[in-house]
């Protein structure tokens, strides 16, 4: 693994010098951290809650400015870096997504928003929240929010768990409720009993002191929620804000629905990251916010689940699944559109898909992804793929 490899060209990043006649052929994609470092990948709303799996928005933002569609399509609108970098760019955009906290996602970070409205939410209902904790003798005692919930109760500590059911409570009684349900979420993933270093993946609570290989020191299994609810407030809107700057009237449409069979409208050009078979189970990832935000639960019609598997077997079943996708989009592509694919198929899966769907391979791009962190440490390559209708 290394993550200052020597290429042979300096890698692009003057994204906004692209235009319809930039040859990609003449662009190094392969950046290295001090390329583009982790700041710029995740400028504004894209860091607005963790999410395993995103592609880097600079790759969205080159594949805009180089086609320049009216209308784009991500099949797999995932955090929605396809729908955020279409809308800074003035240009229409759909994102469809099997996930309701994907679809959730996507909407918050897209919206339009009245900022001092937004200010006033969420910096009043964590007020309530932090006097609620220190005063609860004369706010809605903490002792009275209570769940069912198995999973809540066993991946959080009594106090943490208190502090997210308090915020949700308050939830209704504002405007922007979609924003403060992504702040609890994020907030949730901090405040569980996982290990710090393994965030991503945890398999069960962690309840006692550990030995934290991220600070190289005995850490503590937090109890605490508040911290991480003040903390995300701020981000939160900063982010919002920032993103506030740039953002157009570009119309956004999200789909909550399976992308083999959904109604997409005319399309100019698709790009999009499609999930890897047998990596991620997507639901899982959030599980945390599925049960805290009561949201449905469609993991069965996930595609390429870590769950299902990646023997001959799924791989089969998973680029069937595929072919489903882009069979439907295929149908509500402009005659003179394009498809932009980003893929890590080490399995040579999609190595005949495209004539058996409609279109033709026009180029293709290898992709060298050397920074990495935590369980998904070590580099690969990953391609680019184009086509164009038949």
């Amino acid at each position: 693994m290394t993550y200052n490899p020597v290429y042979e060209r300096e890698p692009f990043t003057d994204f906004e010098q692209v235009t319809p006649s930039t040859p990609l052929e003449a662009l190094n994609l392969n950046w290295r951290e001090r390329d583009l470092p982790e700041r710029i990948r995740t400028k504004h709303v894209h860091r607005l809650h963790p999410y395993l799996g995103k592609f880097v928005p600079q790759l969205a933002e080159i594949f805009l400015r180089k086609y320049q569609p009216k209308v784009v399509c991500d099949p797999f609108g995932g955090s929605g870096t396809t729908l955020v970098e279409a809308n800074a760019l003035g240009l229409d955009s759909v994102g469809c997504d099997i996930s309701a906290f994907n679809c959730l996602l996507m909407k918050v970070k897209t919206d339009r928003y009245d900022l001092f409205v937004l200010e006033r939410d969420i910096l009043d209902i964590i007020e309530k929240v932090r006097l609620g904790v220190a005063f609860p003798l004369f706010s809605k005692s903490l002792d009275d929010l209570d769940t069912d919930n198995e999973y809540l109760k066993r991946w959080f500590a009594p106090k943490a768990l208190r502090e997210l059911l308090y915020y949700r409570s308050f939830i209704p009684n504002y405007r922007y409720q979609d924003v403060l349900k992504v702040i609890l979420s994020r907030s949730a993933r901090s405040s569980r009993l996982t290990t710090h270093f393994d965030l991503d993946f945890p398999k069960s609570p962690q309840t006692t002191p550990y030995e934290c290989y991220k600070h190289s020191r005995i850490c503590q299994p937090t109890d605490d929620a508040l911290q991480f609810l003040s903390r995300y407030s701020l981000d939160t809107l900063r982010r919002i804000r920032e993103f506030s700057q740039i953002r157009t009237d570009a119309k956004v449409t999200i789909l909550h629905g399976d992308a083999r069979e959904a109604a997409f409208p005319e399309i100019d050009a698709v790009i999009t990251s499609p999930p890897y078979v047998g990596l991620i189970d997507y639901h899982e990832q959030h599980r945390y916010a599925y049960e805290l935000l009561d949201l449905p639960i469609r993991n069965e019609q996930e595609i390429g689940a870590a769950s299902k598997g990646s023997s001959k077997r799924a791989q089969e079943a998973y680029i069937a699944q595929i072919e489903q996708v882009f069979s439907n989009i295929r149908k509500c592509l402009n005659k003179n559109g394009v498809v932009v694919i980003l893929v890590h198929d080490k399995n040579g899966l999609y190595k005949d898909l495209a004539s058996q769907v409609g279109f033709r391979l026009k180029e293709k791009y290898e992709r060298h992804v050397n920074r990495r962190t935590g369980r998904r440490a070590g580099d690969f390559f990953e391609e680019i793929l184009i086509w164009e209708p038949k």
